[in-house]
């Protein structure tokens, strides 16, 4: 059975994937490379799936991130596959994701002092 700090290490990875992938990229160059587009929407669904399993009592202590929007996306990206809106993920992946990051680390960091 998966632990918390297993989904948070999940989050973790993608955010790093993200954040390294995109550190030297523009919109532009995003927008043509379908390769990148479809490993980036799935990088926000695993964060999203992952995010429903963390514990609502520890989502609360860090409500900086809205919990909901990020498992919202999730749902998004997989219901409504077909109308993605990339300039919105390409936000959410430049300005919201290096945010999540930082959260997840202090994260991890109090779930391995309480183990």
């Amino acid at each position: 059975m998966r632990e918390i700090r297993d989904y948070l290490i999940d989050i973790k990875t993608e955010c790093e994937y993200l954040m390294s992938k995109s550190k030297n990229l523009d919109y532009e160059s995003f927008i043509v490379n379908e390769e990148l587009k479809r490993a980036f929407v799935r990088s926000l669904e695993i964060i999203g799936e992952a995010s429903k399993h963390i514990p609502k009592e520890l989502r609360r202590k860090y409500s900086q991130i809205r919990w909901k929007s990020v498992i919202g996306m999730r749902n998004i990206l997989i219901h409504e596959y077909f109308e993605v809106d990339y300039m919105v993920l390409w936000k959410v992946i430049k300005e919201k994701i290096p945010e999540l990051y930082e959260v997840i680390k202090n994260m991890l960091e109090e779930v391995n002092k309480n183990e």
